[in-house]
């Protein structure tokens, strides 16, 4: 491939992706921040709808940088929560992450209001969905260490006692969405042959 062929826009977006993926496993190693679930996954997501013209690379890449960092995570940090290749629960989480994208595709003008919302409502998905496949799956009761109840209760209860995660995330959605979604428009001003084409 011919170096006039590459879209630099693409190329520094996959370049943003691999780094937030690179983040992320820093997060789980505790190397950047102690708070669970404080991670850059909801602003790569909103990130790579928002700024990936074509849908397919907008879901490819950073879902791909999902899974990577699974795999490493896995093997560094998380050994014993996996069930061969990824990790109890892993199909709602992907779910959950392919909305939060859809998300960011309705991100049409990128400011503060626009975003926020955006990293607001990503929590918020990520948060239903993530802890009804908890919830199916028999998860744990913090409270008595037993399983959730398969009722009403159950129910009410694994989403309650998952909303401490849900805040961290919604921090963590904010924070990296600024740094992600401004850095990027920066630079746009700055080389113009970042700004939209066929990305």
């Amino acid at each position: 491939m011919s170096l006039k062929k590459i879209n630099p826009r693409t190329t520094m977006l996959i370049l943003f992706i691999v780094v937030t993926g690179l983040l992320r496993v820093m997060s789980a190693g505790k190397l950047l921040s102690p708070i669970a679930n404080f991670t850059p996954l909801g602003a790569m997501a909103l990130f790579g709808g928002t700024y990936f013209n074509s849908r397919w690379k907008s879901y490819l890449f950073p879902l791909l940088a999902l899974f990577a960092s699974d795999m490493v995570m896995m093997q560094l940090f998380y050994k014993t929560y996996s069930n061969g290749l990824l990790y109890n629960g892993w199909l709602w989480t992907y779910s959950a992450f392919a909305v939060m994208v859809l998300i960011g595709k309705y991100v049409k003008k990128v400011n503060f209001k626009s975003v926020v919302t955006a990293a607001v409502t990503a929590a918020l998905a990520h948060w239903l969905i993530t802890d009804f496949g908890v919830w199916l799956g028999g998860g744990l009761d913090v409270t008595t260490g037993r399983a959730l109840t398969a009722d009403w209760h159950g129910f009410v209860q694994c989403y309650v006692q998952a909303i401490p995660f849900l805040k961290n995330m919604l921090l963590g959605n904010i924070i990296y969405s600024g740094i992600l979604y401004g850095g990027f428009e920066a630079l746009q001003k700055r080389y113009p042959s970042l700004r939209l084409r066929a990305a």
